[in-house]
């Protein structure tokens, strides 16, 4: 039995979770770090455990790190849960456990917003952002506890300021257990592409939280011991070019402040290469890295995809402008487009060996509930509910030829000798071009010191010795080993060791070909 708390008072037990093995959440690079065991900290459930009413009580566990127990369980008066789509078997499992101990759970997030059919279990249903009604739920909870007769579904009708929000609960994670940390500048954007469901669910008029907030949970990272880089979650950082214009000065003068102490990156449409004064601005800042939706190099589909502004400025040009101010380009491709050719595949590495482009998540069209594509496809009745399936598209190609394309496109893009050759290129014309960072004391902390020299030893162990593709590893490493430039073997060898790893099984049918996807392919949930 649960411990008897004031009827004013509650215990919410929020819990994120586990995501299955992916692209793009580097798994495989974990054994080769300090101790990560996560990706990205959950930031909207960390905003949602910071708006809780004054004395409550709140528990936070990401089952990335670590499962939920019983004594979890025991311990709360109700649970909180988020996620994705592609989490959903995840977040059910969530709400079995805590049901088995008869507790109300509330589900808020990206997935049960778009679509809350999906999640008939749940006791709460929080569908869209943070407003009223947040509030209505914490009302509800703080008169009672008690699981309702039949699912509540609250809707958020006015939003809150995102100026008004408070810090998200960082302390409440070992920030340190991550492989990136993330912050939240800005939410919606302004373009329509037909694949996209952020402007149905955050609108197309960015929202903003204010340069001061920004710096003020920079602060409170590095307080709570992130260490390495941070990621923009935003939709698009320059979806509102004048507040990025106005964010970045503070993000210099943060950057200088704290010695350097993190690089920064974010995503961004490609016609950032059109605006110097923004780019000029983040090499000062210190972004390093350029998330991309390039989509595909074909104009034709681009235009088919509403993704025009992907061709204000010609696709290589815009990357070789990038990669000038000493940003890397990573990027996004989809496959089984409605304009795709039985080629489509070559076309793709045809691109990826100009572009030098090192990172690219390769992924199968898949039509998200509440897009345009998601609405066409339904009047065309090509929309297909098949679990057995990596996308729930009817593709104008074969369905068997476009995961082959798939499989065969990861195959030949993450060789090890392909894949290193593109990081030799960006040694050559992208990272001389970045800021000449000072060696301060945040920098050359015996700290980052230590947690550099383990990472450097397991590489080296796991990568330099132990792996098939060591010669190529050390062709790539020993020069720049001489040289004393550590940081980027680092940071080469942590990424390729995934993107390899992840390829081979890629390409032999072992991992789904459509990071939406919840295809039960080894899905994993959180140990008992």
């Amino acid at each position: 039995m649960r411990d008897v708390v004031s009827p004013s008072l509650r215990r919410i037990l929020c819990v994120f979770p586990k995501y299955s093995p992916s692209f793009g959440t580097f798994e495989y690079a974990y054994p080769l770090t300090d101790g990560v065991q996560a990706f990205m900290p959950p930031q909207g459930l960390l905003l949602i455990a910071a708006s809780l009413p004054a004395g409550w009580e709140v528990r936070f566990l990401d089952e990335n790190i670590k499962p939920a127990t019983d004594d979890d369980f025991i311990w709360a008066d109700a649970v909180f849960v988020s996620g994705m789509h592609i989490q959903r078997p995840q977040i059910n499992d969530i709400c079995r456990r805590a049901h088995e101990h008869d507790l109300a759970v509330a589900l808020g997030g990206p997935s049960v917003s778009a679509c809350p059919e999906n999640y008939p279990d749940f006791d709460y249903l929080h569908v869209g952002e943070l407003g009223d009604a947040t509030y209505e739920l914490f009302r509800r909870l703080g008169r009672d506890t008690a699981r309702p007769d039949r699912q509540v579904v609250l809707t958020t009708k006015e939003r809150r300021d995102m100026a008004d929000f408070p810090l998200p609960a960082y302390e409440l994670l070992p920030l340190n257990k991550y492989f990136i940390g993330s912050i939240q500048f800005s939410s919606g954007c302004p373009y329509q592409c037909e694949f996209c469901d952020i402007p149905a669910l955050y609108g197309r008029n960015p929202r903003l939280k204010s340069p001061e907030q920004v710096i003020a949970e920079l602060d409170k990272m590095l307080e709570c011991g992130l260490a390495g880089a941070v990621y923009f979650v935003d939709d698009n950082f320059i979806g509102n070019r004048k507040a990025a214009l106005e964010l970045l000065p503070h993000l210099v003068e943060w950057q200088k402040r704290n010695g350097y102490a993190i690089q920064f990156a974010c995503e961004a449409t490609l016609n950032i290469a059109k605006r110097p004064e923004i780019l000029s601005l983040m090499r000062e800042a210190y972004f390093a890295t350029v998330f991309c939706g390039i989509e595909t190099p074909d104009p034709d589909a681009l235009k088919a995809m509403s993704k025009q502004h992907n061709m204000m400025v010609p696709i290589l040009e815009g990357v070789q402008t990038l990669n000038g101010y000493g940003i890397e380009v990573v990027s996004g491709i989809i496959l089984g487009l409605d304009t795709d050719k039985l080629d489509a595949g070559e076309g793709i590495l045809e691109f990826i060996d100009q572009s030098q482009i090192p990172l690219l998540t390769i992924n199968l069209l898949q039509a998200l509930p509440r897009t345009p594509l998601y609405d066409r496809l339904k009047r065309e009745g090509r929309l297909i509910d098949d679990p057995d399936r990596d996308s729930n598209v009817d593709f104008f190609l074969p369905y068997e030829h476009v995961v082959s394309t798939w499989r065969d496109c990861m195959g030949q893009a993450y060789t090890p000798e392909k894949l290193f050759a593109r990081f030799e290129h960006q040694v050559r014309v992208t990272y001389p071009n970045r800021l000449q960072l000072p060696n301060g004391k945040q920098r050359l902390s015996w700290r980052n010191i230590k947690r550099g020299m383990t990472m450097l030893s397991n590489i080296i162990w796991h990568v330099g010795v132990k792996s098939d593709y060591r010669r190529v590893f050390w062709k790539f490493a020993w020069p720049r080993l001489k040289t004393g430039d550590i940081e980027r073997v680092i940071s080469v060898g942590l990424v390729a060791h995934h993107l390899i790893v992840f390829a081979r099984d890629a390409s032999s049918g072992q991992q789904n070909a459509s990071y939406y996807s919840t295809r039960l392919r080894d899905m994993p949930v959180a140990a008992e």
